[in-house]
């Protein structure tokens, strides 16, 4: 059980918030810790005070539990932090069976999947109570399919750009302009990448709402665009490109955090160094202290990385431009000091980034100094797996936009049964050809990947908006049922011919 130093505890009440079992209680203005306590270590630290010691001995009767970095100890009874697993009679048990019957999800006819036409070139009947310009009809597999097509101005639309690189480029939130005008805003970051926002209904709405469904065009139809960030990088970005940032070619994604790169190569790293940290810009990767390096059988080095520590292992970087995105700027600066009195002289310590572009080797000294070394070459060779390990950076781009409003009209009498439809997988929406994702609740809200959708599909108006090709599929009875535009039906084949026919005229 965690122990609180009743001199220095403030009864801030932030361990008694933060708290994942309810074990900490404020009274009197003190910290008070019950039987609950399971020493995952939250309360340490949140801890503006360091009033709060986790004990390095286990407690009689609690069981370490090694699912996860933060080694929870249990006692009878008891669940750890995560409330996943419960200590019976010594045993760790998972608090919930395993579910072997997933939930079931909405299916969809296989004929429904593609279009029997895109929209893409289709033209737009404006205003939208008037038929979608074509609505065919096909057999296929025995079953009449009906497309309605339409190119759909849509201003509530944006494009959601993913930049695969550690390198820094500002902060969440911050503004992201084309030229002086502001067109977007940075998301938070996924997994080994930068995510951007581009529109949306209030950016297009705004002053700079031409400039906004420009440039969110540019990027669906595949254009080089060049942004910059307010108090960060200048972007090239190009979907299915590398990223370009302050100039420079980005063209590696990292293989992991530095907690996984430790992870994945934990015995490689072992047989080349006594100590790696593998720098990044969230997770710095300590190898002797991970329970990967536990696992091919270190124990800790005696060296403390240049970051904030989070769990075994695994420290915290700070956002940069230097080595793995973090603000070392020079790899000796990772290794914020040396405890002799764990180390031995002459150890080798690399230090590297989850890309493996750039690595340096040290070496301790019998004072406790420590010296950059020529790499050796199980040194290169583990660097030179972990760098092959990752793939090549690029742009990609999700668009998203909203068909819930009045483009319904052109494909039926009664909107919301469309809706319906669409959310039962009763119809199909494509954009450009491409398969969309549905998002839950109301309206016909949707993300396509743009590099799935024909080249070149989008256009913009100066409403403004974004014109996308939109595509419903469904049975001609579903269509029927949904009060759609029959009497507009037109087969496929008639269709093609009136076209050919049309193209032999004008020659």
């Amino acid at each position: 059980m965690i122990e609180v130093n009743p001199e220095k505890c403030r009864g801030c009440g932030l361990c008694e918030q933060n708290c994942p079992t309810g074990a900490i209680s404020v009274i009197g203005r003190k910290a008070v810790v019950d039987e609950k306590c399971v020493n995952c270590g939250v309360c340490v630290r949140v801890c503006k005070f360091d009033c709060i010691t986790r004990p390095a001995e286990v407690e009689a009767g609690a069981v370490k539990c090694s699912s996860c970095p933060v080694q929870c100890e249990i006692k009878e009874g008891l669940y750890g932090a995560c409330k996943r697993y419960l200590n019976v009679e010594g045993t760790l048990v998972r608090s919930r069976p395993l579910v072997t019957e997933p939930a079931a999800v909405t299916k969809r006819l296989p004929q429904l999947e593609r279009p029997l036409i895109t929209g893409v070139g289709a033209g737009t009947t404006y205003p939208c109570l008037r038929p979608a310009p074509h609505i065919v009809m096909d057999t296929v597999d025995g079953i009449d399919v009906v497309t309605v097509v339409t190119e759909a101005p849509l201003s509530y639309s944006g494009v959601k750009i993913k930049i695969d690189t550690d390198c820094y480029i500002g902060e969440e939130g911050a503004r992201v302009r084309r030229g002086s005008q502001v067109v977007g805003m940075v998301e938070t970051e996924e997994y080994g990448s930068k995510m951007i926002s581009i529109g949306g209904a209030n950016l297009l709405t705004g002053e700079s709402g031409f400039m906004a469904a420009r440039t969110i065009v540019d990027i669906c139809n595949g254009e080089r665009v060049a942004l910059k960030v307010d108090k960060g990088a200048k972007l090239e970005i190009q979907v299915g490109r590398p990223p370009v940032i302050n100039g420079q070619v980005d063209s590696k994604m990292r293989v992991g955090c530095g907690s996984a790169t430790i992870g994945m190569f934990a015995r490689q790293l072992a047989e080349a160094v006594d100590e790696a940290i593998i720098l990044d810009h969230h997770v710095v990767g300590l190898l002797s202290e991970h329970l990967a390096g536990e696992e091919v059988g270190l124990k800790w080095s005696g060296v403390v990385p240049n970051a904030r520590k989070s769990t075994r292992g695994r420290y915290f970087g700070e956002h940069g431009s230097g080595w793995g995105g973090t603000n070392i700027e020079n790899p000796r600066d990772a290794i914020l000091r040396v405890d002799m009195s764990v180390a031995s002289p002459g150890i080798k310590i690399l230090v590297t980034e989850t890309t493996g572009r750039k690595a340096a080797l040290f070496t301790v000294t019998a004072e406790g100094e420590v010296e950059e070394i020529p790499l050796t070459r199980k040194v290169i060779e583990v660097v030179d797996l972990i760098r092959s390990n990752c793939e090549e950076a690029r742009v990609s781009a999700v668009y998203v936009g909203g068909t819930g409003g009045s483009a319904r009209a052109g494909v039926t009498t009664y909107p919301i049964k469309l809706t319906r439809a669409v959310h039962e997988g009763e119809a199909s929406l494509t954009i450009g050809g491409a398969p969309t994702y549905i998002l839950p609740g109301g309206g016909i809200n949707f993300l396509v990947d743009v590099e799935k959708i024909v080249p070149k599909a989008f256009a913009w108006v100066p409403t403004p908006a974004t014109v996308a090709p939109v595509e419903y599929t469904m049975t001609l009875e579903k269509y029927r049922e949904i009060g759609g535009h029959i009497d507009k039906i037109i087969r496929k084949e008639t269709k093609e011919e009136k076209e050919r026919t049309q193209k032999a005229d004008k020659k």
